[in-house]
């Protein structure tokens, strides 16, 4: 990975790569679907070390699924969380990251007790940008969100075809031709067309 050129990843505690709610999932609760700390904690070291050793000042965003996976006991999940990401700092991680969780008071919390950049994974339902910002998260991701809806929206286009044989759905956001044209010719512009 180093050698094509990353100088960051992230490194995810689950057993189980499969999103929570897939093919495979663990139940509500389940503790045993999170490697052990050590374990985990062991990995961290050995990517860092790794890019140490390559010349690589690698940046290892360590995610815990602890809230995004519902592991263990409700009451449990906030400090489970905490310890996890305090080890992961220790280990050489650069940052922390906590899908899962959208309420306010506990993203302030856990800003306030890991003692390190925190990481929020974003969507409907979570605070702002600018309030994520306010309560001291540090990075923002929109995770696969984007690809999903871009996915949502091809599967309304086709099912609208099919079962009306029209084309409203095409409209909407859609880029002008120019515009989607220029988006795959880099040489062409050094700004992105349009507006974000």
């Amino acid at each position: 990975m180093i050698r094509a050129g990353a100088v960051g990843l992230n490194l995810e505690d689950p057993v189980d790569t499969e999103p929570p709610g897939g093919v495979g999932s663990f139940s509500k609760g389940d503790t045993s679907v999170l490697v052990e700390l050590e374990e985990q904690a062991e990995r961290i070291r050995a990517a860092v070390e790794a890019g140490r050793e390559a010349g690589v000042p690698l940046v290892v965003n360590a995610r815990t699924d602890v809230y995004w996976r519902e592991v263990g006991d409700p009451d449990e999940r906030f400090a489970e969380t905490v310890r996890r990401g305090k080890a992961y700092l220790e280990a050489g991680a650069e940052c922390v990251f906590v899908p899962g969780v959208k309420d306010t008071d506990t993203i302030a919390a856990l800003v306030r007790e890991i003692l390190g950049p925190l990481n929020m994974l974003a969507g409907p339902g979570s605070p702002t940008v600018a309030e994520l910002a306010r309560l001291g998260v540090r990075r923002v991701s929109v995770g696969s969100g984007p690809a999903r809806a871009a996915m949502g929206l091809t599967r309304r286009i086709g099912r609208e075809l099919l079962r009306s044989g029209t084309y409203s759905s095409l409209g909407g956001d859609a880029l002008p031709y120019a515009e989607a044209n220029a988006l795959f010719d880099g040489h062409s512009r050094s700004e992105p067309p349009g507006e974000i």
